[in-house]
């Protein structure tokens, strides 16, 4: 195998596992089968640039997938709030298939919590983002006539902390290659679809509505 793939394999999985901050440049070197750190400085120049070039491998076809999928649901007219979230939701568990590689998920789960500003950098400011940011459109359209706006825009970012986190134990599972009774069952992702799109349509309580005429 090419010696830069070696890298970024082993690079993607370490970052998975313990984070950009837990893993060092001789880890990644060492993981991939190579004897000095002067192939990775050689590939990618430094350790946060082979980052980079990793999260946008994944951004790039998850963001390709997400607008297809949005595509055909503007041309049809069946933009809905169900078939949004699958819009959401597909993309990233289909990426496992297309890579081969089972890590994607929790690598940005964990630049997510630990290195935001470095994520949004390394999309260019969202620029492989745009899947995404269509959908938000659509189901804030969908939802504005339902929940009052800055529930619905807190809902849509609990749907991504929420996403970040299960689609992450999803992949965690399999990639451990191990029994697991939870995702066994054939209905489970379906099931967390179903949950997602429940935390955007719920009815908001007489609690949340009280509050919500409080000053900020």
């Amino acid at each position: 195998m090419e010696t830069r793939v070696r890298l970024k394999e082993a690079a993607q999985r370490l970052f998975a596992l313990r984070g950009v901050d837990g893993v060092t440049v001789q880890e990644i070197v060492s993981a991939a089968g190579q004897r000095n750190n002067a192939s990775l400085h050689y590939h990618f120049g430094s350790k946060m640039e082979l980052l980079k070039e990793l999260v946008l491998d994944g951004a790039k076809l998850i963001d390709a997938r997400r607008q297809a999928m949005v595509d055909r649901l503007e041309e049809s007219g069946a933009l809905s709030v169900r078939a949004l979230c699958e819009a959401l939701a597909m993309p990233l568990l289909e990426l496992c298939d297309q890579t081969g590689q089972r890590t994607y998920i929790r690598m940005i789960a964990n630049l997510q919590l630990s290195s935001r500003t470095f994520l949004r950098e390394a999309l260019m400011d969202d620029a492989w983002n745009t899947g995404y940011r269509r959908c938000l459109e659509h189901l804030a359209q969908l939802l504005a006539p339902l929940l009052p706006a800055p529930v619905v825009q807190q809902r849509l970012s609990l749907i991504g902390i929420y996403g970040s986190a299960v689609w992450a134990a999803w992949e965690a599972a399999m990639d451990s290659g191990a029994p697991n009774r939870f995702w066994a069952p054939a209905y489970t992702v379906e099931n967390v679809i179903d949950t997602l799109q429940a935390t955007l349509e719920v009815p908001p309580s007489a609690l949340t509505l009280a509050k919500l005429q409080l000053p900020a």
